[in-house]
């Protein structure tokens, strides 16, 4: 009955809550109870994990030796990322690893829901508007959870969080504090949703092909002028590297999402010595469209572009779309950037893999520091140790068994063998310990790296032993030389600037305004870059104009006031 009547509330405002749906929207806020007392939210939390009593309603239940009596069942959400010859993502090798263990430990049963990754957001409205979202869902998109927090489609974690924390030993030691209570509510208390942690900060690398350097007897470039001297000579000597094909090298590749894919230059521009509170205020959106700095890191693009050294089609290809990693593949493309581990991804099919039996074993790409900032050092902003953000919306029968689950994926043993699987099937043992990864097959392929999809709590390589982790990384990546890798976690992880966690409280102005802003942030980097040079300024100075007006001044401000108000006059956190 309570999904039929959550489904009829939610779906009389789904109109309004649409446009929540932005797929990569900005900095996780923290949320603020407007209301979910009268369907089934936290306040329905009264059983005992130890199972002695149970004074709340049928959500929750006893433990008996640790395990329930009567078996139970949850839903969980996975993506599915749409893998030509991936393996289903509600049935292998690792979701019946997960079932297995989650029916004899705790007497759970476990059913996955696919979500497709590139419209997760969307999908997620549809769901959580008709009742019927998984038990546990996982999401980039914080502004999401908290537009159906306040319309009563959300469960407050915090009394979970804290009342179960006896029998949830893994997910407290491996989230903490600090990602539990990430986006608690610092005046209501509330959490709608916590943290995944990142077991890396690597974030964007810039990547060139090394046969083209040394087939034109050029090093590696180190600054934007060297950068741009390179892309000059793979444009000039296009005939050289690329024969008969010579019209389709592509020198500079970035897709539609240029702030996240540019991510490193741009942040060059911006000054390293940046005040929090300067940061935080115009850190709403992630790809830092609105920082001092980012203007100019367009402008210098903008110059690229127009010189005919970058995809001259960048914008017209949007998310989930293979066509620049098949001009990679291909070997038309010089150089890009995109996510530090981007072209070993993927085994046999990864973008250096194929490289490399198209074109040669020399043809790889390999990953460059090259975007100093004025001090000139190479410093990359980064988020916090946050990642995805795991919730529960109130249809959601089953909190304590559902809490079973994050503390049971969150063990480092499970961890471990989702990300390595079966010796022989997934990995090899090399002679000092460290695991190699090998290229799956059937059921055992892992369509995320490192099977992210599952180890929902964690992104980034976290085998159960800290020094087997270290050696392993660099071994992380089948068909790709070892080298190759550890040099991509090296530039990687240099000049990190890690961000802090600002809890101010709920912005009420950036609530139903995650897709509103992420499309527009994507017109003003798109059409400023490919505007030319002449209309640059008039291209830009209109589109943040009507960014500014549609949102984004109105958040700005109530970031001003909320951080005034909290922390007076000062700048810097401690």
């Amino acid at each position: 009955m309570k999904k039929k009547v959550l489904s009829i509330l939610l779906a009389g405002t789904m109109v309004l809550s649409m446009a929540a749906c932005g797929s990569d929207a900005a900095d996780p806020g923290a949320g603020t109870q407007t209301g979910n007392s009268g369907a089934g939210g936290a306040s329905d939390a009264g059983a005992t994990a130890g199972g002695s009593e149970s004074t709340g309603g049928a959500a929750d239940g006893e433990l008996v030796d640790g395990k329930f009596a009567e078996t139970r069942s949850i839903t969980v959400e996975v993506y599915d990322r749409g893998n030509d010859g991936g393996s289903d993502p509600t049935n292998n090798m690792y979701t019946e690893y997960i079932k297995k263990g989650m029916l004899d430990t705790y007497n759970v049963e476990v059913e996955f829901v696919s979500v497709p990754r590139w419209t997760e957001v969307e999908e997620l409205n549809n769901l959580l508007a008709a009742g019927t979202a998984p038990d546990i869902c996982v999401t980039y998109d914080y502004p999401t959870i908290q537009t159906y927090a306040n319309m009563g489609g959300v469960l407050d974690m915090a009394p979970y969080i804290d009342q179960y924390k006896d029998v949830l030993p893994n997910l407290w030691n491996w989230l903490g504090e600090t990602n539990l209570y990430w986006d608690k509510d610092p005046a209501t208390g509330t959490v709608w949703g916590i943290e995944a942690k990142l077991a890396t900060s690597n974030r964007i690398n810039t990547f060139v092909r090394q046969d083209w350097l040394d087939k034109l007897g050029m090093k590696a470039p180190t600054t934007k002028q060297e950068f741009y001297d390179m892309l000059v000579a793979f444009k000039d000597n296009a005939e050289l590297l690329l024969g008969d094909d010579a019209d389709k090298i592509v020198p500079y590749s970035v897709s539609y999402d240029v702030g996240w894919r540019a991510a490193t230059l741009i942040e060059s521009f911006i000054d390293p010595d940046i005040s929090d509170k300067e940061y935080y205020i115009n850190g709403f959106d992630d790809r830092k469209l609105t920082q001092n700095g980012t203007k100019e890191a367009i402008r210098l693009l903008n110059k690229w572009y127009n010189e005919g050294l970058m995809w001259n089609d960048f914008a017209l290809y949007g998310s989930g779309d293979s066509t620049e990693d098949d001009m990679m593949k291909a070997g038309y493309v010089g150089a890009f950037s995109h996510n530090w581990d981007y072209p070993f991804r993927g085994g046999e099919d990864s973008i250096n893999a194929t490289l490399q039996e198209i074109v040669g074993e020399d043809a790889q790409f390999v990953a460059i520091d090259c975007f100093e900032d004025k001090n000139g050092n190479y410093t990359k902003f980064v988020p916090g140790p946050i990642d995805r953000k795991i919730f529960f919306p109130s249809t959601n029968d089953e909190p304590l068994a559902s809490m079973l689950y994050l503390d049971w994926i969150s063990d480092p043993a499970h961890i471990e063998y989702l990300q390595i699987g079966d010796e022989g099937v997934t990995h090899n043992v090399l002679e000092d310990g460290a695991v190699e990864i090998i290229a799956a097959q059937g059921d055992a392929i892992q369509n995320s790296g490192m099977n992210i999809d599952y180890t929902i709590t964690c992104n980034g390589l976290r085998l159960s032993d800290e020094a087997k982790t270290t050696a392993s990384t660099a071994h992380s990546y089948a068909n790709v030389d070892p080298e190759v890798v550890a040099n991509a976690n090296t530039v990687a992880q240099t000049g990190l600037k890690v961000g802090k966690n600002v809890n101010v409280g709920a912005i009420a102005a950036e609530e139903g305004m995650g897709a509103v802003l992420s499309e527009k942030r994507d017109i003003v980097y798109d059409t400023a870059l490919s505007a030319s040079v002449d209309k640059f300024d008039e291209v830009w100075d209109q589109a943040i104009k009507d960014y500014l007006g549609a949102g984004g001044q109105a958040i700005i401000d109530e970031r001003t006031e909320k951080w005034e108000a909290t922390f007076g006059d000062a700048d810097m956190l401690p």
